[in-house]
């Protein structure tokens, strides 16, 4: 069992440069993606993905890759344009002619003329940066993951907690139902008796038919049932290395389900204080639940 919640850090280098790369989670129902990459590595956005991907199935992941200093092949070359250079020094002479003017053109007036300094920048091969930041994002996964897993180990014995108690007033219900019964029957031969009424075979009879359809419509066995199949399941989801938040989800709509049905059906104040109880641990697990993978 994997928490939702984690973050890991990895760095690489390559040509010249830094790669830095941060993962972080946080709990979401689905799985979520959120890439910060610099510019020149865009490119390589779907990759980068499929990593983290094979790896989480949920949870909102925020990845940050970070590129420190420029690789070589980036970095920009001065070029000056003579040509261009010589063609305003032209049309200045030529228009200080036409207006009789007196003019030294210094070298600071030709190179902030427009474009006769230009730049040529190589762009950066994004694929050849793919094997440095591959194993950056590997890094940076094996410590998100590790997080998760220790989060995780806290997540399943607090999850375990909360189902032992209900298991113990499953446990503690089951023992009670056949005295529900037959409390039922005495209370029935209680009020004849306190009425003052001389029971006619005939009357016990109907009383017996009244103490079936009361045990019928009280029956929580199937309930019962229902409910330690789940605690199994949830047994079996301790023991597995997949995500199992998904399947915990639904088993905890479906214990919610018996639970209520048993706080229905049964009419008896002790196995009534005993489903607020389980009640009451179900939302505590139900809310551990949320940060499980």
């Amino acid at each position: 069992m994997k928490s939702m919640t984690g973050y890991g850090c990895g760095d690489g280098a390559h040509n010249g440069s830094k790669i830095t790369v941060e993962i972080s989670s946080v709990n979401r129902k689905q799985g979520e993606i959120s890439l910060s990459l610099p510019r020149d590595l865009e490119a390589l956005d779907p990759r980068i993905r499929d990593e983290i991907n094979h790896r989480v199935s949920r949870g909102r992941v925020n990845v940050r890759v970070t590129l420190s200093g420029a690789p070589r092949s980036a970095r920009s070359r001065a070029r000056i344009d003579s040509a261009l250079a010589k063609h305003y020094v032209r049309e200045y002479r030529q228009l200080a002619t036409e207006l009789k003017l007196s003019m030294d053109i210094g070298l600071d007036i030709i190179l902030r003329a427009p474009g006769v300094q230009q730049l040529d920048e190589t762009p950066v091969a994004a694929e050849d940066f793919w094997p440095a930041l591959q194993r950056s994002v590997g890094v940076a996964l094996e410590k998100l993951l590790a997080m998760r897993t220790r989060e995780g180990r806290h997540l399943a014995r607090e999850l375990n907690q909360r189902v032992t108690l209900m298991r113990r007033a499953t446990a503690r219900i089951q023992t009670r139902v056949p005295a529900v019964t037959q409390r039922y029957r005495e209370q029935l031969l209680d009020r004849a008796k306190q009425a003052g009424l001389a029971l006619t075979p005939e009357d016990r009879e109907r009383l017996l038919r009244e103490v079936v359809i009361f045990a019928e419509r009280s029956d929580i066995t199937e309930e019962l049932t229902r409910l330690q199949s789940h605690f199994q399941q949830f047994d079996d989801c301790l023991k597995s290395t997949a995500a199992v938040g998904r399947t915990l989800d639904f088993l905890s709509q479906e214990m919610n389900r018996e639970i209520n049905t048993i706080g229905s059906k049964a009419n008896d104040a002790d196995i009534s204080r005993l489903v607020v109880t389980m009640k009451s641990e179900l939302e505590r697990f139900r809310e551990q639940l949320q940060n499980v993978e």
